[in-house]
């Protein structure tokens, strides 16, 4: 349920170093929140697991081709977003296209707005970008990401159709010019 004034207080910025810590927390703890309704006693909270959320952000910021960006209320790291651009094996003028690579929210924030926030920042600088299409994947039992994403409008990708016992699904999202929205 969103609480009045959330909204108003939420800031998406570049994420930085200073925010790493924050950032594996709260992925950490979104991992263990969604996994925990398919495995309800498996440890996905522990500091090994925070430990490898550190050391995967630390990776993304590192890198100049993955842009990540974090959402802050009152000064604490809610959630993040990072996406590559994708550069396949296309021709020179083939339309750009990116990969959401990342996007968490701290259980404690669902439901209030983050994620929402954290995409469209996202959808605002692929479409400055020139992207023409998006792509992500998400897990196939993470059901309130499918339906988080399906409400923004992300499609199943039909070339790339899951096999049999796929735990993943590929979604799609065409980015319309920015002056036919």
């Amino acid at each position: 349920m969103r609480r009045a004034g959330d909204a108003a207080s939420l800031q998406v910025r570049p994420a930085t170093a200073a925010d790493l810590d924050a950032i594996a927390r709260l992925h950490a703890a979104a991992r263990a929140a969604y996994h925990r309704s398919r495995f309800p006693d498996a440890p996905f909270d522990t500091p090994a697991e925070h430990a490898r959320r550190l050391a995967a952000w630390v990776r993304v910021l590192d890198q100049d081709d993955t842009p990540a960006l974090c959402a802050v209320r009152q000064d604490t790291v809610v959630g993040a977003a990072a996406y590559r651009h994708r550069t396949p094996a296309a021709p020179p003028r083939a339309p750009a296209t990116v990969t959401l690579h990342q996007l968490h929210v701290d259980p404690g924030h669902w439901g209030t707005g983050v994620g929402r926030a954290l995409h469209a920042a996202c959808l605002h600088a692929w479409h400055a970008a020139g992207c023409s299409r998006a792509f992500l994947e998400v897990l196939w039992h993470n059901r309130r990401a499918r339906a988080f994403y399906t409400g923004l409008g992300w499609r199943p990708d039909p070339e790339r159709r899951p096999a049999p016992d796929a735990t993943h699904l590929s979604l799609t999202l065409p980015l319309a010019a920015p002056a036919a929205r």
